[in-house]
Parts: C-alpha cells; sequence; structure tokens
C-alpha cells in the first residue's frame, strides 16, 4: 500500500456534476428507496475508474497490482448500502457517500470482493466490511460527522495509515511497520493485511519477483564498480533500481523494502523524482 492522493483536478467537471445530481436526487428518498435507487446508478460511480486509476498508475490502491488480468472495481471505502461491523453486526452503512468520489477507492477485485485464499481456506476480500475501533461513535443517515469515527481498516489516501504497513524484505509479506506501535494501530494492520488480501499468493509471488529484479540490479552493479567500469552499464543499472521504487511501479514498496534491507537506500527514487 502506498499513499494516494485523492486528486479531484482529475475528475471531469461533468462527471463530479452527474454525481452532485444523483446525490440530490437521493436526499430527496425515503429510506425504503435509498438502496433501489443507489443500485440503478451504479454507472455513475464506475464511470470514475479509468480517473482514479490515474491517481495510482493504474495500480490498485489497496495492494499495488495492476495485473491486467484482473478485474477492478470502483471500491466505496465506507459501504454504500451495508456495513458489516463484527460476524453479527451489521447497519445500513453510509448511504449518503455512495456518489461521493472522495470516498471512491480503486480496487484490485480480489481486495473488494470476497473470495478464498486458496493456500489457507480463509475468506479474504473487503466486501461490505466496515469494523470500528471499540468505543469508536458511528456516523448515520442522520448524524452524518466522520470526524469522531475510528475505521478498523487503513485509508490509501491518509499517510499516517499507509505508514502502518509494510513489506518483509525477505518473503515479500505484507507486515506491520516499525513504526506501527501499540494494540490499536497493531490490530488495524493486522486486519487490513487480512481484508484487503495483501498476502494472498500471487501478490506475495509478484513482490518477490520484482525484488529479485532490484537484488539483482543492486549486485550487479556493485560488482562493476571499482573494475573496467562501463558507464553505460552503471547508469542503466542505476536507473532500473530507481524506475523499480518510483510510486508508479508495481509493488514499489516492495522494492523499496527489498533495496533498504540491502543498505542500498541511496540508489531509490528520491522525492524530486518525477514518475513517467
Amino acid at each position: 500500500m502506498i499513499f494516494v492522493r485523492n486528486d479531484p483536478g482529475v475528475i471531469p467537471p461533468k462527471l463530479l456534476a452527474v454525481a452532485a445530481r444523483a446525490q440530490a436526487e437521493l436526499e430527496e428518498k425515503p429510506q425504503a428507496e435509498r438502496k433501489t435507487f443507489i443500485e440503478k446508478k451504479a454507472h455513475i460511480w464506475r464511470a470514475f475508474a479509468k480517473h482514479l486509476a490515474k491517481m495510482s498508475y493504474g495500480k490498485c490502491w489497496y495492494s499495488e497490482s495492476n495485473d491486467p488480468q484482473s478485474f477492478f472495481d470502483v471500491d466505496h471505502f465506507r459501504p454504500k448500502k451495508a456495513a458489516k461491523r463484527t460476524d453479527a453486526r451489521e447497519d445500513d452503512g453510509y448511504p449518503w457517500l455512495a456518489f461521493s468520489f472522495e470516498n471512491f477507492r480503486y480496487s484490485a477485485g480480489r481486495s473488494n470482493r470476497l473470495s478464498t485464499d486458496e493456500a489457507t481456506d480463509q475468506t479474504v476480500g473487503k466486501g461490505s466490511w466496515f469494523p470500528l475501533m471499540e468505543g469508536s461513535p458511528c456516523a448515520s443517515w442522520d448524524s452524518r460527522f466522520l470526524g469522531h469515527e475510528r475505521p478498523v481498516l487503513l485509508d490509501p489516501t491518509v499517510r499516517s495509515d499507509v505508514a502502518l504497513i509494510d513489506i518483509n524484505a525477505d518473503d515479500g509479506r505484507a507486515v506491520a511497520s516499525e513504526t506501527c506501535l501499540g494494540q490499536a494501530k497493531q490490530l488495524r494492520a493486522k486486519i487490513s493485511i487480512e481484508l484487503y488480501g495483501l498476502n494472498l499468493g500471487n501478490l506475495v509471488t509478484a513482490r518477490k519477483r520484482v525484488m529479485r529484479e532490484v537484488e539483482n540490479n543492486y549486485r550487479n552493479l556493485m560488482d562493476i564498480v571499482g573494475a573496467d567500469v562501463d558507464m553505460a552499464a552503471v547508469d542503466r543499472l542505476q536507473e532500473q533500481m530507481r524506475s523499480a521504487t518510483m510510486s508508479s511501479a508495481p509493488y514499489a514498496r516492495a522494492a523499496r523494502a527489498k533495496m533498504f534491507a540491502m543498505g542500498a537506500g541511496p540508489f531509490c527514487a528520491q522525492p524530486e523524482d518525477i514518475a513517467p
């Protein structure tokens, strides 16, 4: 998971206007008609998909996957029709956010939809899950203030949330970061990794492949430095490592983790680098 800035500047004004009209219509509907109305207007949030994808270089906001064979969804971070808080408790969720682009997250299907982890037989995927920390207030249609809610799930548009998860440089698995301190933060990291499916086998394999590539590039660079140096090769290897750790690269968080674990942090992309 890498921070994504939810940028309204890349959304066409006409599309925002369509969403605003749907919101105005929703506000006039009686409670019994809201879910049906929202279902009929699914094309509106789906139209945001290609614009949300631009904000993350085509990668899932949760998993960093850009797999062209995967289907991608516009996930409602706060569920629009029903919110599952625990195994035994579910409520109406956040229908007033059904057309709010601030609530949209570009998500690979397996992070968003329920499926079975082939290795563990456990159900993964966010689905309608949106648990809150114990004692947290819960917003509702009649009391919509979200500022006091304390969600369990980590939000890729919140920098401090993203910092709670890292990638293990040895096995490619998502783990709580070194700065994820305290039981509450550790619980948030653990549940988010599980529900977003961040350790599904294919995802871990993809990360490990990227980490092997940056490791090989770094070792090749170290082998030629100090010898009869081919400067073109040196520059090429440095560029490959820099590119692999840019925010636009798939699984950049894994590549960075591996680079820092090898003591090769200076070869990672720097803040001044601009993604292609």
